[in-house]
């Protein structure tokens, strides 16, 4: 297992003290990564000023434009959520999510998305994602301060990293391998005449859910690639 293949990334902060929060709670339990993802206001003496002693994780911190930009070399993406939503993501709490997270993080690069303090993650962020995590919470008071979800999440996973963990025995693909995947399949869905331009409806974002929910590993992906190409091919050969 390993801390270093962990990333917190927050997305479109909006008060720098939030970030520099984050960056010492990451520190407290031994995490250094930490993405910001078109942060407000960034770089912030309030940010330095909240990060405390964790100044250098701070100064490492990576800031991206998109989310594309923070996930796209990751296996495993797991967003946070207070309130359940209509993608029906395989639900964890805190401490089931660091359990899963630990099982994978030797094998490659995972993230913990956490959305705006005022609205959380949008619903298209989330449906980049492989599962939902909660923290379990008061029901009729569950919203927590950005921060402290941070800290929660990130006290979760360094438990879990002090305990025996059973490494995951199966390599699954990066984010990006994916996204050439969806793109592949879309292609040879409209040569197909699957997808038609007047009635597309929300296919595609529903097989894309699909996928992310069923975690295909690289060698599955692989075999799946293949058929589209077979079937591409052969749609080509038609049309001549």
């Amino acid at each position: 297992m390993s801390l270093n293949n962990i990333r917190i990334v927050l997305i479109n902060t909006f008060h720098p003290g939030n970030i520099g929060a984050a960056a010492r709670a990451l520190k407290n339990m031994g995490l250094t990564n930490l993405y910001l993802v078109d942060p407000v206001d960034f770089p912030h003496t309030e940010a330095d000023s909240r990060a405390a002693g964790a100044q250098d994780v701070l100064a490492n911190a990576k800031v991206v434009s998109t989310l594309d930009e923070a996930i796209h070399d990751c296996q495993l993406v797991i967003g946070t959520s207070a309130r359940n939503r209509t993608f029906d993501l395989p639900l964890l709490d805190a401490r089931e999510s660091a359990t899963k997270i630990l099982s994978e993080s030797s094998q490659g690069n995972i993230a913990i998305l956490f959305g705006r303090e005022s609205k959380g993650l949008l619903n298209e962020e989330l449906s980049l994602c492989n599962f939902h995590m909660f923290i379990p919470s008061n029901p009729d008071y569950p919203v927590l301060n950005i921060s402290q979800a941070i800290q929660i999440a990130c006290y979760e996973i360094w438990q879990a990293s002090q305990q025996p963990v059973e490494s995951a025995p199966t390599a699954f693909p990066a984010q990006q391998d994916m996204n050439y995947f969806y793109q592949h399949l879309e292609q040879v869905l409209r040569k197909a005449h699957f997808l038609i331009p007047q009635h597309e409806g929300r296919a595609m974002q529903k097989l894309q859910r699909f996928f992310n929910r069923s975690r295909p590993e690289a060698e599955e992906l692989g075999m799946l690639r293949g058929v589209l190409s077979s079937i591409e091919k052969r749609i080509d050969d038609l049309q001549k």
